[in-house]
């Protein structure tokens, strides 16, 4: 994959947990859990506008693209 998920990265940043994070943002913790760990294929634009909101990044800080070796 191409994309890669860095939302453990900046929960450990925040000092904040996957339970505390999934009842602000509002999500259940298995799908955040699906997302951090990189097994979702897609996020809404409004879930990621929450995480961002909750975590008080930019978008860029929670993806990270790197060209595929082909």
């Amino acid at each position: 994959m191409a994309i890669t998920i860095r939302l453990d990265r900046v929960m450990a940043d925040r000092k904040m947990s996957l339970n505390e994070l999934a009842d602000k943002v509002g999500l259940s913790n298995v799908n955040l859990s699906n997302l951090k760990t990189g097994k979702m294929k897609g996020i809404r634009f409004e879930t990621l506008n929450s995480i961002c909101k909750v975590l008080n990044c930019q978008p860029g800080d929670l993806l990270e693209y790197t060209e595929d070796e082909d």
